[in-house]
């Protein structure tokens, strides 16, 4: 009888495309953990993550890189928050417990979410077709988070850079939202 060995891959895994001066890319080894703070428990919440990521948690709506860039930390709400960073074993909540203790009550999500980076000039217009929310630098500076609909999906966007975000969103629908983004991406390009 044959033996077969099945590996966990990202629906997206090595897609990396550009379009003229934009370029849409997924993570490789993109590892998320929901990290959910106990209830009464703020206080060792935020210094366990001060002794672990070497900074602050953020205020909701609000990411911040860890002090020696290992984890993006997202703020979600006021009792929740990711951490988002490469890890290329499925063991990502093991790495980040062992960073915080038991300070928070932690979930992995790395195979609930699917993520794409898009950078580049073109970056902003093409979220400007699709997504809601003010992305003006103005009213969403960089390291600021949201979740949101984009077409009929949800996403949580973050942006990492002047013209970078960082988007995630269902892994089940994975597909549509490649084509999705694609799709605008394209059409600001032809405008």
């Amino acid at each position: 009888m044959v033996e077969f060995t099945l590996t966990s891959a990202p629906p997206l895994a090595g897609y990396h495309q550009r379009f003229g001066s934009v370029t849409l890319r997924s993570p490789d080894e993109l590892a998320i953990v929901n990290m959910a703070i106990p209830l009464g428990k703020d206080g060792a919440a935020m210094k366990a993550v001060g002794s672990g990521y070497g900074v602050d948690l953020p205020e909701p709506g609000k990411s911040v890189v860890s002090k020696k860039g290992a984890a993006r930390l997202v703020r979600l709400a006021p009792d929740q928050a990711f951490a988002i960073f490469t890890h290329p074993t499925p063991d990502a909540e093991e790495a980040v417990a062992k960073r915080i203790k038991t300070a928070f009550y932690l979930t992995d999500q790395t195979d609930v979410w699917t993520g794409l980076e898009l950078s580049g000039p073109g970056s902003l217009a093409a979220l400007e077709r699709i997504c809601p929310i003010d992305l003006h630098p103005l009213s969403f500076a960089v390291d600021n988070a949201a979740r949101t609909v984009m077409e009929h999906l949800g996403v949580l966007i973050i942006r990492t850079g002047e013209d970078q975000f960082l988007l995630l969103s269902a892994s089940s629908s994975a597909r549509s939202f490649l084509h999705m983004l694609e799709t605008s991406i394209k059409n600001v390009q032809q405008n």
